[in-house]
């Protein structure tokens, strides 16, 4: 009866083409088949370990440190406004007459804008006139009573001289007394209701005059927001019937500012800006001001910068979305060094020395990562010190360097053994 071990080599022996004839056909399929399977073995192991060994063989990006200028901006949106928009409203209320002028019309300081149906107006005006010449009527009679009583007075006095105190009484001078403080009290009256009839008739006057709306600038008109026949009422706030821009030449970008740029953003500096409608097109503009208070929309912290904007050709419209760039600070002829190199960091090497005495099993156990090489180069410097890496003979080695300004992409370099020509490592190249 075969038994499984010895079923086994038969079936190897098969495989590999060897007939197995008697006992030492058996021993040597027995050996024929254990080499075999070393042999495969090591193969996998061979491949195996140069696959693993050779993933450690990496190539290194570099890029040269170059000498150059850098220019650091800041980015900020905001919308086109006029230096001087005006919303022209009106005071009384009334029915619209007319409206001369319509949107885009150019006005002077003066020029009528709209009138107001004045009928109502200009009775009143009458009404309040007929009362002023009622209460001048009064102070005429009231006048003419006080003369009456002084002549009275003086005509009772003479008597009693002329008497000897005999006649008239006293009572009746008395009397005559209080009827002349009587009509000059009643003067007096008449006089203060024709001051308040003449208040009332000039307020009349004023309302009339302003049911003529007149542009209190030279300009643009960019709204109109009413029509003839249209009624309009001047109760707790006058309604605003148009909108003038005083001088479209001269405009000014409103730009919201991060908080985290606004401490670079100063009143003189250069921009530029663009727009939707000129996307091949670049505008100048200028920082006016920056203003202290704060704006938060949806927990967004921004700060309002006006920058002054030259619209010579009025290819430029109130309200249009501007992208602005703000340059904030020059570096002149400084050693740059790409960002990249800022970020890099070396991996950590692994030892590929096969005479260390380890087994195979040994290889394959994990090993503590090797300590990072130390640069050999330090910058006494009190900026920000950074670490870049270069290659000596094939390998990285890091210098200390000090950073300035930077855009996004570059970086000045204010201290350090970098020079112009020597290359930094920006990235890693792993051959597989």
């Amino acid at each position: 009866m075969s038994t499984p071990d010895a079923e086994a080599p038969d079936e190897v022996a098969k495989m590999l083409g060897i007939a197995s004839s008697g006992r030492l056909g058996s021993r040597v399929t027995r050996w024929a088949t254990w080499g075999a399977a070393v042999v495969v073995m090591v193969t996998i192991g061979v491949v195996w370990w140069v696959a693993w060994s050779g993933s450690d063989q990496v190539r290194y990006q570099t890029q040269p440190v170059a000498r150059g200028d850098l220019t650091v901006t800041v980015s900020a949106t905001g919308s086109l406004e006029p230096t001087n928009q005006v919303d022209v409203g009106i005071e009384v209320s009334g029915t619209i007459k007319t409206v001369e002028v319509d949107y885009n019309d150019r006005v002077k300081v003066g020029q009528v804008l709209a009138r107001l149906d004045t009928t109502k107006l200009e009775t009143q005006v009458l009404q309040t006139q007929a009362a002023l010449e009622s209460a001048e009527a009064k102070v005429l009679q009231a006048q003419a009573n006080v003369q009456e009583a002084r002549t009275q007075l003086a005509r009772l006095i003479r008597v009693q001289e002329l008497s000897g105190g005999k006649v008239p009484s006293q009572q009746d001078l008395d009397a005559a007394k209080a009827a002349l403080d009587r009509s000059q009290a009643d003067e007096a009256s008449a006089k203060a209701v024709v001051s308040q009839t003449q208040a009332t008739l000039d307020a009349n006057r004023t309302d009339l005059s302003k049911a003529v709306i007149h542009s209190p600038i030279n300009g643009v008109v960019l709204v109109r927001s009413v029509e003839p026949g249209q009624t309009v009422a001047a109760t707790f706030q006058a309604p605003v019937l148009f909108t003038i821009a005083e001088d479209l030449t001269k405009m000014e970008l409103q730009v919201d500012v991060d908080e985290a740029d606004v401490g670079h953003v100063k009143a003189g500096q250069e921009a530029t800006f663009t727009v939707d409608a000129y996307p091949d097109r670049t505008f100048p503009a200028r920082i006016t001001a920056v203003y202290y208070g704060s704006q938060t929309v949806e927990g967004v912290v921004t700060y309002r910068a006006v920058l002054k904007v030259n619209n010579a050709d009025l290819s430029l419209r109130p309200g249009m979305t501007a992208t602005a760039v703000i340059t904030v600070n020059k570096v002149e002829n400084a050693i740059l060094v790409p960002n990249a190199a800022l970020r890099f960091t070396p991996p950590q090497p692994r030892r590929t020395d096969s005479s260390g005495g380890r087994s195979l099993i040994g290889r394959l156990l994990p090993r503590p990562p090797a300590p990072a090489p130390k640069p050999t180069e330090d910058a006494n410097s009190k900026g920000a010190q950074q670490r870049v890496w270069t290659l000596r003979n094939g390998e990285p080695e890091a210098v200390v360097i000090t950073t300035g300004a930077t855009d996004g992409v570059m970086t000045e370099v204010t201290g350090g053994a970098l020079e112009p020509g020597m290359s930094v490592i920006t990235d890693t190249i792993t051959a597989q």
